[in-house]
C-alpha cells in the first residue's frame, strides 16, 4: 500500500511531538507500507518569522515574504529525516521545489500548476521515505512561492495524486470530522464517512480540519482521505465519494463561520451591468464574495448586499465607497459583527421540507436571519454574530444529530 502521511504544526511542535510523529511513519515503512511525508512549520513559527519580517519594515515585499515563511516547513522536515535516520529508517528532507511542486507566481497565494514526482516514486518503491515540505513550491523563475494559509493540505493531496498513492492521512490535534463544534454542543458526534461534497461545504465555512482547496483537489481525482489524529490511536472520519447505496438522513451536520461582515451599497441606478459593476473590482483584489442578495425597487433602483470575509472588510468598503461615488449609489453600509450558520447534507437531495424546518428552528429561538443562500446539498443563513451558538444548538437537536454517529 502506498500512503502519503501529512503532519500539521500542532503534530511537529516540539521535539517530543516529532518524536511521537517519527512513531507514525515508522509503524507503516514496518507494515510493508511505501510512504511519503508532508509536515507543517511547528505550531506558531509562521507567526513568529511574520512578526520578525514586520519589525523590519510595515509591508515587506511579498517574494520575500514567502521564502522567509517557507523556512518554517524546512526545519520540521529536516528535524522529522534526522529522528526518523536515528531509527533505521531511511529518510530525507527535501522543499517543495525539490519534490517537484511548480506553481504560478502569485507569492503568497501561489496555486501548484503541474508536479514532477517520478523520483519520487522511485524513492519510496526503494524504501526511501521522502519528508517534503508542505505549503510551498517554486514558479518558473525558481523563485519560492507558498501557497497560502493552510496550504500544507493541498501540498499532501497533491502529492498523493502525483505518486498514485491508495490513500492520504491527514494528522491533525483532532480525531476527524464531527456534526457540530463539540465546543458548543458537547453531545456531537463523529462522523465515520462522510463525501467530498459535504466536506468542502464544512471546510468552506469555516471548518479548521481541511483546507478547502485540498478537498477539492481530491474530489477532482478521486483521492480519499483519512482525517485522524496524532494523539490518539483511533479512526477518524474518511472523506471520499459519496456511497449512493445508502439512505442518508436530512443533514450530516451543522457548520458556522464568525469570520465574516455583510456590506450593502444601496440606491443604484437601475441598469444592465450593475452587479458585474459591482463585483468586478471586488474580484480584482482578491476578496472572495459568498452570499449574495440583489433587490430592485419600481423606482428604478437597486440594493446590492453581499458577504465577504471579515479580514476583507476594510478593503471591501473602500471599494464600495468609491463605487458609491462612480455610480451614483445613494450609500454604502457595512456589519462586521454577523456570521453564518448552515445545515450540510447529502441526504436533502430526497428529503424536502429541510429549509422550513432550519427556518422555523430559528425562529423559535428568536433568531433573526439577515441573508439566506442555498446549494444542493446546503442551506446557509446570516445571522447576527451573538446568535451562532443558540442557533448550532438548537438546529443539531432538531435535525436528530446529538450522538448520532453519523456514516455515508
Amino acid at each position: 500500500m502506498r500512503i502519503v502521511q501529512k503532519f500539521g504544526g500542532t503534530s511537529v511542535g516540539s521535539v517530543q511531538r516529532i518524536r511521537e510523529t517519527a512513531n507514525l511513519v515508522q509503524a507503516e515503512v514496518e507494515r510493508g507500507n511505501e510512504v511519503a511525508v508532508v509536515v507543517s512549520a511547528m505550531s506558531g513559527e509562521t507567526n513568529r518569522l511574520i512578526t520578525l519580517a514586520r519589525e523590519m519594515v510595515a509591508e515587506p515585499a511579498v517574494r520575500e515574504m514567502d521564502a522567509l515563511v517557507a523556512t518554517g516547513e524546512q526545519v520540521s522536515a529536516a528535524l522529522l529525516a534526522i529522528e526518523l535516520q536515528s531509527r533505521g529508517v531511511f529518510a530525507y528532507s527535501c522543499s517543495g521545489g525539490q519534490a517537484g511542486f511548480r506553481t504560478d507566481s502569485r507569492f503568497a497565494k501561489a496555486r501548484i500548476t503541474s508536479m514532477h514526482s517520478e523520483h519520487l516514486e522511485r524513492h519510496m518503491q526503494a524504501g526511501q521515505v521522502p519528508v517534503v515540505t508542505g505549503f510551498q513550491g517554486i514558479d518558473e523563475n525558481g523563485n519560492i512561492t507558498t501557497l497560502g494559509r493552510g496550504g500544507s493540505d493541498t501540498s499532501a493531496v497533491a502529492l498523493a495524486i502525483a505518486v498514485h498513492a491508495d490513500i492520504c492521512d491527514i494528522y491533525t490535534d483532532v480525531d476527524g470530522v464531527y456534526t457540530t463544534d463539540p465546543r458548543i454542543v458537547s453531545r456531537a458526534s463523529k462522523i465515520e464517512r462522510i463525501s467530498y461534497e459535504e466536506m468542502l461545504e464544512f471546510a468552506s465555512l469555516g471548518a479548521k480540519v481541511l483546507q478547502t482547496r485540498s478537498v477539492e483537489l481530491a474530489m477532482r481525482y478521486d483521492m480519499p482521505i483519512h482525517l485522524r489524529s496524532s494523539f490518539a490511536p483511533v479512526s477518524g472520519t474518511i472523506v471520499s465519494k459519496e456511497d449512493v447505496s445508502m439512505e442518508r438522513a436530512e443533514i450530516s451536520g451543522v457548520a458556522y463561520n464568525r469570520d465574516e461582515a455583510k456590506i450593502t451599497i444601496r440606491g443604484i441606478p437601475d441598469h444592465p451591468g450593475i452587479a458585474a459593476n459591482v463585483f468586478g473590482p471586488v474580484a480584482e483584489a482578491a476578496v472572495n464574495v459568498d452570499v449574495i442578495v440583489q433587490n430592485v425597487s419600481e423606482q428604478g433602483y437597486t440594493d446590492i448586499t453581499f458577504t465577504v470575509p471579515r479580514d476583507d472588510y476594510k478593503t471591501t468598503m473602500k471599494i464600495m465607497q468609491k463605487l458609491c461615488k462612480e455610480m451614483n449609489a445613494r450609500d454604502v453600509l457595512g456589519d462586521d459583527a454577523v456570521a453564518k450558520v448552515s445545515v450540510i447534507g447529502v441526504g436533502m437531495r430526497s428529503h424536502s421540507g429541510v429549509a422550513r424546518k432550519m427556518f422555523e428552528v430559528l425562529a423559535a429561538e428568536t433568531i433573526n436571519i439577515q441573508m439566506i443562500s442555498t446549494s444542493e446539498i446546503k442551506i446557509t443563513v446570516v445571522v447576527d454574530e451573538k446568535h451562532v451558538d443558540p442557533a448550532v444548538r438548537a438546529l443539531h437537536t432538531a435535525f436528530g444529530l446529538d450522538s448520532a454517529g453519523l456514516s455515508a
